[in-house]
């Protein structure tokens, strides 16, 4: 309560002083009216970002307390691209480093585009009209999809960029990061869509990056035993709506479901990839562990356990969870 109420006491000190033409005013009347363009890094905190418009000149130590404190106060400082000019008062400084023109989006691993799409909607500002072409941009770039192929990271975009913008640039990424990074996609050597569908499915069903490689020696492994998959993160896909959520839980009944994606009911691969993988899951899908497993859980502590055959996989289930109906 105490530190609240000093807050606003100098809070409402400054902007007494800002009435006053203390504040209002910068470099002694003079008006540099400059345009300078800020950025900073994506995870800058509001004393690093004031730290630096401090050595460019832009703020000095009063007027960067002030910020602060009415950072502390209101809306906070938000890492972005800003422009600015030294000529700039207090009140128009706080309203462009608390809204810069340009965005940071951090696209997590794992995600499908209907969420990464709802993340730009978010921070972007954007229209329907951007989101259903952010959705569809397979079809501007005459591809069959993209999903798989949004690489996740942390991008800077201007707010209501385009979501065809958006989509190309992420997909560029994609190739950058992932293709020109490994030869055997690179020189065609195995088939870029086969790895991103099996990637998806790895980023999807493993407990963490040290798993990531046994899951995929597995998902191998039965591929070339002709066994149906059997992958729960599959039948979230085909379930998955925004009114439900887009990776529900799964349930025994489901495995019946109609779907291309229903590795339970179809054999092979799914369609399209069902989410978007990180490097991790990719290189996993590419350098599978040579192993003699078959079928595979987590605990409830997210340990993996692995079987060789189908009434070990069941006392494996047994023993960490208690009931063959647990997966």
């Amino acid at each position: 309560m105490r530190r609240g109420f000093i807050l606003s006491t100098i809070f409402c000190l400054a902007i007494l002083l800002a009435s006053t033409g203390v504040l209002l005013s910068r470099n002694g009347g003079t008006r540099d009216e400059t345009r300078l363009e800020y950025i900073t890094e994506a995870e800058a905190s509001d004393l690093e970002i004031l730290s630096d418009l401090k050595k460019e000149g832009i703020v000095n130590n009063w007027t960067g307390s002030v910020l602060f404190l009415m950072s502390a106060i209101g809306k906070d400082i938000e890492a972005g691209a800003y422009r600015l000019s030294r000529s700039m008062n207090v009140f128009e400084l706080y309203h462009s480093l608390a809204n810069p023109y340009m965005r940071y989006v951090k696209v997590a691993e794992g995600l499908r585009k209907e969420q990464i799409a709802e993340l730009f909607d978010k921070k972007l500002l954007w229209e329907q009209s951007d989101k259903e072409e952010f959705l569809n941009a397979h079809l501007a770039l005459n591809r069959p999809h993209l999903e798989g192929y949004y690489f996740p990271g942390t991008y800077l975009f201007p707010l209501q960029e385009e979501g065809l913008v958006v989509g190309k640039i992420m997909l560029a990424k994609f190739n950058e990061q992932v293709v020109k990074a490994n030869k055997q996609l690179s020189q065609e050597v195995i088939n870029t869509d086969t790895i991103v569908k099996i990637a998806s499915l790895i980023q999807r069903e493993a407990g963490g990056k040290s798993d990531m490689r046994l899951i995929s020696g597995i998902i191998w492994n039965r591929m070339f035993a002709g066994m149906k998959l059997d992958i729960d993160a599959t039948l979230q896909y085909a379930k998955g709506n925004e009114e439900v959520g887009w990776w529900p839980k799964v349930k025994p009944q489901d495995k019946l479901i109609d779907s291309p994606y229903n590795t339970y009911k179809y054999q092979g691969l799914p369609p399209t990839p069902i989410a978007n993988p990180g490097k991790d899951a990719i290189n996993a899908a590419l350098n599978p562990v040579k192993t003699s497993c078959l079928f595979y859980l987590h605990d409830k502590r997210r340990q993996i356990h692995c079987s060789k055959t189908y009434e070990g996989h069941l006392a494996n289930i047994r023993r960490y969870y208690g009931t063959r109906n647990a997966r």
